[in-house]
């Protein structure tokens, strides 16, 4: 009698979610980018067949579909279906916002805190979306002038406000690990948008903010 043959499990790429879960030993998750792993373990020097290895093309695409998201989502969605009308003219800031990107120079990541600010024009975003925009453009292949002025743009574009400022710290592990391997460097950027650019007395007021 034949063998019968194993069943192959394929998981789609847009439900990344279930890649935190355990591996059987005949799942595949995304073919060709495990084959690429595979031949990029090879042309390393390592086997790719050996025990440690045996799972980490399906562990690295499962990995890789996670961390570039971001592609597949849309800041003004998010955006639009958590606006609500009030009469707040006040400055709001959301601090401390944990990021993590990889840059598109050597795919490696870089990892920080976002402070974002902005004054409401009649109107609000719920919080957590504004950490949500962050994670759209950071979960990409990315510069972080570019993803600091994403953010920034998205929120200033969607969401109707005066303005709009963006600060962010992060440290580069292309930098730490490789190259000039400067540990304790960090690099900070900023984007303003309207009133924040236009009046220093608003700038001023989000970086004491952001500062405490």
């Amino acid at each position: 009698m034949a063998e019968k043959p194993k069943l192959t499990t394929v998981l789609s790429q847009s439900h990344y979610a279930a890649s935190f879960e355990a591996e059987s030993e005949d799942e595949v998750y995304d073919p060709r980018m495990e084959a690429l792993v595979k031949s990029m373990l090879t042309e390393i020097g390592e086997d790719p067949n050996r025990e440690g290895l045996r799972r980490t093309p399906l562990r690295v695409a499962k990995a890789m579909d996670f961390l570039t998201s971001g592609y597949a989502l849309s800041a003004e969605e998010i955006i639009r279906k958590a606006i609500f009308e009030e009469d707040v003219r006040e400055m709001v800031v959301v601090r401390e916002i944990e990021f993590y990107s990889m840059c598109e120079h050597h795919m490696l990541p870089f990892f920080g805190h976002a402070h974002v600010g902005y004054l409401p024009n009649g109107r609000v975003v719920g919080l957590s979306k504004v950490a949500r925009v962050v994670d759209v453009f950071a979960r990409r292949l990315q510069v972080q002038e570019r993803l600091t002025n994403q953010v920034a743009d998205a929120l200033m574009d969607h969401l109707g406000a005066h303005g709009v400022a963006v600060v962010m710290e992060a440290s580069h592990t292309c930098m730490m690990m490789r190259g000039v391997q400067k540990q304790r460097s960090t690099t900070v950027s900023s984007a303003m948008r309207g009133a924040f650019e236009s009046d220093p007395r608003t700038r001023a007021e989000f970086m004491a903010f952001i500062k405490g």
